[in-house]
C-alpha cells in the first residue's frame, strides 16, 4: 500500500451518472488484484473531507482503471477531473477474489455499479483458463454496463433489466436461479459483487447448491485500512456465535458462507 499522485489519462461519460476513469501507476498496475480497491481523494481542498473507495475496474499495461456511479458530492468532483490532471489514491488496499483455474464454468453475478470490479476478476479467470458466464443485472437498458468488456472476453453474458428493456425482464438472481436449476453441476464458483439484498439470495442459492461462493461487500467505508472502525460486518465464528470484522481491511471480499446475513 502506497499514498501516491497519479496522472489522470482518461475520465469519460460511459453511461447516465457513471464515469470510467483511467490513472498512470507502474505500481498500482503490478500488485492491485481484482476485488481490492482504492481510497481517492476527490478534491484538492478539504471538502469533501473523505477519500472515496473506489475499486479496481481494469489494469491496462501501466495503468489502472476505475469505474464509478456518481451519487454525491465526492463522485461528482471527481466527475470533473479532466485529462492530464493529477490525483492522489492510497492503495491497494482490502483483499481479492480468490483465483482457481478450474474445467468448470465460474458464474459472475453483477448488479448496478457491482459490475466494475468483476471485469478484472473476469479477465482473470480467463488468464487462467476458465470458461466465465456473467450475469448483468441493472434497472433499464441505459444502466447496463460492461456487456461488451465481458464479450470481448469471449464470456458468455446474460442482460436482465428491471422494467425489460434489455435482455430478460427481472432481476439478475431470478436468471441466477433459473441457471442453476438446469446446470449448477458444470458450475466451479459463484462470483458477486452489488445490493446487499441481492448478494444475500446469491449466497442462499449457492449454499443451496453447494457451490463455492465468494462476493464483494458495499459498505460505507471511511478511512480504508480498518482503524476507523466504520464498517464492519457480522462474521459467523460458529454456527451460533458470530464476530465483527471490517469490510475495508478484511475484506471486501468475503465467501458468502462466512457472513452472518
Amino acid at each position: 500500500m502506497k499514498q501516491l499522485e497519479v496522472m489522470i489519462m482518461q475520465n469519460e461519460w460511459v453511461a447516465p451518472n457513471f464515469y470510467k476513469m483511467r490513472i498512470k501507476s507502474a505500481y498500482l498496475a503490478a500488485n492491485i488484484r481484482p476485488g481490492q480497491f482504492l481510497e481517492v481523494k476527490s478534491s484538492s481542498g478539504l471538502d469533501p473531507f473523505l477519500r472515496r473507495p473506489i475499486g479496481c475496474h481494469r489494469v491496462v499495461k501501466n495503468c489502472v482503471e476505475m469505474l464509478y456511479e456518481v451519487v454525491g458530492k465526492g463522485t461528482e468532483a471527481l466527475s470533473l477531473k479532466k485529462k492530464g490532471g493529477y490525483l492522489s489514491v492510497v492503495g491497494p488496499l482490502g483483499n481479492g477474489f480468490s483465483i482457481i483455474s478450474s474445467p468448470k464454468t465460474a458464474m459472475i453475478v453483477a448488479g448496478g455499479i457491482g459490475v466494475a470490479p468483476l471485469v478484472a476478476l473476469a479477465e482473470a479467470l480467463r488468464k487462467k483458463k476458465n470458461k466465465v458466464c456473467a450475469i448483468i443485472g441493472a434497472r433499464t437498458k441505459s444502466h447496463v454496463l460492461c456487456e461488451k468488456e465481458f464479450k470481448s472476453l469471449r464470456c458468455a453474458v446474460k442482460i436482465v433489466t428491471e422494467d425489460g428493456s434489455k435482455g430478460c425482464k427481472g432481476l439478475a438472481t431470478d436468471v441466477l436461479m433459473s441457471t442453476l436449476s438446469t446446470g449448477s453441476r458444470n458450475l466451479s464458483a459463484i462470483y458477486a459483487c452489488g445490493p446487499t439484498g441481492m448478494l444475500k439470495t446469491v449466497a442462499q442459492l449457492a449454499k443451496a447448491k453447494e457451490i463455492p461462493c465468494q462476493i464483494s461487500l458495499e459498505e460505507r467505508i471511511a478511512c480504508g485500512v480498518g482503524v476507523c472502525l466504520g464498517c464492519p460486518i457480522r462474521v459467523r465464528k460458529t454456527l451460533t456465535d458470530f464476530e465483527y470484522k471490517m469490510v475495508c481491511k478484511d475484506g471486501p471480499i468475503f465467501r458468502a458462507e462466512d457472513i452472518a446475513w
